[in-house]
């Protein structure tokens, strides 16, 4: 059965500029939060020069040699339109030479075909970290809002760090003009490449980790990711994988497995908790159309196999 893609709208959409935007068109899904074609690749902040990570984003982009990579600085503010430093560090983590840097403020500009000529044949995007109401205030229901869009369903992947992979989701989290202490605000609505999500970041080094949980009980329809840094997850359509150095918490209270089911044949289940959320370390892999944990499959030892063969 499909599903309807929304985007979560709240109270706070009706934010200044808003009239003068173009609908994005809401089209029928058969993914329940993961995009249909392309790939997500969202991550926790500061993410260096963590390899598996770097490495993914290149592949995924069709490799160093053939990747069209747009660099999205909005986030950082006004002084990023002309900071290249973003640009420079892709560049040298990817081994790819055709980077473009993407800033603006002016939804004008960001509603008009010239601007949006970088991203026509972009293998890839990546949205860097600041501020993730900038991002929704330059492109949020325009023409640069679709073609990113297209950028996935021609089969590319769009990352974002930080600020960068909050504005990834549907549901703005910590995206109020105020702060980043302020997790529900004034800007509520995310580009929405994953769907019905709330996305946070720093988990654990900023000790974040319990933010997301009232809000996740009063929203069974959304998903919670939160991402401590150097850390990420790859999203093809409704399968998730985490990338990194650290962990990412799941947040789905409706499918939190109950202490009485901890043991299985005989052995604690270490991603089960009674509690709002439980963590998955780099290579799990988590449904999120099932709400469940793949699990990981067996290797057979040398005995299984030579018993299989007599």
């Amino acid at each position: 059965m499909k599903r309807l893609s929304i985007f979560i709208l709240a109270t706070a959409l009706s934010y200044a500029g808003f009239a003068q935007r173009s609908p994005i068109t809401v089209k029928k899904s058969d993914t329940r939060h993961g995009p249909e074609k392309g790939s997500l690749l969202i991550i926790g902040g500061n993410v260096g020069s963590q390899k598996d990570i770097w490495d993914k984003f290149t592949e995924l982009a069709g490799g160093k040699d053939k990747a069209v990579l747009v660099v999205v600085t909005t986030a950082s503010g006004d002084s990023a339109a002309f900071d290249t430093r973003s640009v420079e560090q892709v560049k040298k983590q990817t081994g790819a030479k055709n980077v473009t840097l993407l800033h603006t403020n002016d939804l004008k500009e960001a509603n008009s075909e010239k601007f949006i000529a970088p991203l026509k044949n972009a293998t890839g995007v990546y949205f860097e970290g600041g501020r993730q109401w900038r991002i929704a205030d330059s492109y949020l229901n325009t023409l640069t809002h679709q073609a990113f869009i297209d950028v996935l369903n021609r089969g590319g992947v769009i990352a974002g760090s930080s600020a960068g992979a909050s504005i990834l989701g549907s549901f703005l989290w910590r995206g109020d003009t105020r702060g980043a202490h302020i997790l529900v605000g004034d800007h509520t609505q995310g580009l929405g490449f994953l769907k019905n999500s709330a996305i946070d970041q720093h988990l654990l080094v900023r000790n974040r980790q319990f933010d997301l949980v009232d809000f996740i009980r009063k929203s069974p329809d959304l998903i919670g990711l939160g991402l401590n840094e150097a850390t990420a997850v790859l999203v093809q359509r409704d399968t998730l994988q985490v990338l990194g150095a650290s962990f990412v918490a799941i947040y789905d209270h409706a499918n939190i497995i109950n202490s009485d089911k901890h043991v299985v044949n005989n052995r604690e289940d270490f991603t089960a908790s009674n509690g709002p959320f439980f963590f998955l370390r780099a290579g799990q892999k988590y449904d999120l159309a099932k709400r469940e944990v793949i699990k990981e499959q067996p290797k057979a030892t040398n005995r299984s196999a030579n018993s299989a063969s007599n």
